[in-house]
């Protein structure tokens, strides 16, 4: 099992580089960088500048912001700029977010992701194989490319890419046309043995792939400390990043396979009125530890490991609850698994 990390700081490109340079003298497989507030490529341009040989992977970039050739673009230049050691990894976002707040369009997000990624094959085929581009599909179209604007920097081929999923319909789209699924913090043990697994071996079977293809990574929620103010204050926070994903419609089917699709209701109807401590407070101890590696540090590898393996294939965990000369122990732990 490979263990990633998050890039510390990346909202601060003057600090990524010192911060991506420990992390991978600490050992760690991957840096992620994530579009939340700041722009999830720039960051990984200095990490790559500053390291050897840790992966740099976006999870997620927002595809529908975006269209596949500007993505395309891109993810060449950090391909080529890392030395191959990009890693992709696009989400669909909500409709609230694509529509009010970065003013694009919306559609049957997986029917489109799927169409976004063959779109990125069909232009990757064309500057690396020398196809000519002749994709038309039903949101994106691409059909032109004159020598000119062939990137001729990239000696390493196409990124891997990763999508984020949480629903059936997206699982199998990764297992059809990804190299690799972001599955959702809000997700469970039972949720990925019910439903994920089963929906991506149908869209693996659609493509005629084996299970090896596809690497899934989860990011693992972990509610520990060294005192009980520590854990206190972790469980709280933790406790309110799963009461927010739960208020999302999009993963009701989560909490349904536990039977706690009343929850979901109920923290919608918070969300609507901004009653964010509240909707944390619904969030019970049996629900936490259902999302949640509830354990002393000393033992969180140990927990995620007979939790995730076999169910995932790399995930991520900074640690930053462990003095830094001893991650590397909690890190070998975890590989072994």
């Amino acid at each position: 099992m490979k263990v990633d990390s998050g890039l510390v700081g990346m909202s601060d490109l003057a600090k990524v580089g010192a911060s991506a340079k420990a992390l991978e003298a600490e050992g760690f497989d991957a840096l992620v960088s994530a579009e939340i507030d700041s722009d999830p490529f720039l960051p990984l341009v200095m990490a790559a500048e500053h390291t050897q040989r840790i992966e740099l992977m976006t999870s997620i970039a927002v595809a529908f912001a975006r269209n596949p050739m500007t993505v395309a673009q891109i993810g060449n230049d950090l391909q080529a700029f890392s030395k191959g050691r990009f890693i992709l990894g696009l989400g669909s976002q909500i409709k609230p977010h694509i529509t009010k707040r970065f003013g694009m369009p919306w559609s049957q997000p997986a029917p489109r992701m799927r169409e976004f990624v063959l779109a990125l094959r069909a232009i990757w085929a064309c500057w690396y194989q020398g196809e000519k581009l002749a994709f038309r599909g039903e949101h994106y179209t691409h059909t032109l490319m004159t020598p000119m604007f062939v990137p001729k920097n990239n000696p390493y081929g196409p990124p891997r890419v990763v999508l984020a999923a949480v629903g059936p319909k997206m699982t199998e789209v990764v297992g059809e046309v990804a190299d690799g699924m972001l599955v959702h913090a809000f997700t469970t043990a039972r949720y990925l043995r019910e439903v994920t697994h089963p929906a991506l071996t149908r869209g693996l079977e659609r493509s005629g792939r084996p299970r090896s293809a596809v690497e899934l990574c989860y990011p693992a929620f972990v509610v520990t400390g060294s005192d009980e103010r520590e854990w206190e204050a972790m469980r709280t926070a933790t406790a309110r990043q799963i009461g927010f994903y739960g208020s999302t419609p999009a993963y009701r089917g989560v909490l349904e396979v536990h039977g706690w699709g009343d929850l979901q209701s109920e923290l919608n109807r918070l969300s609507k009125r901004g009653e964010w401590q509240a909707m944390g407070d619904l969030v019970t101890d049996e629900v936490l530890e259902a999302f949640a590696i509830v354990a002393p540090p000393e033992k969180v590898a140990d927990a995620i490991s007979a939790r995730f393996a076999g169910l995932v294939d790399r995930v991520l965990c900074s640690f930053s609850f462990v003095p830094e000369a001893e991650r590397s122990k909690y890190l070998e732990a975890l590989r072994s698994a």
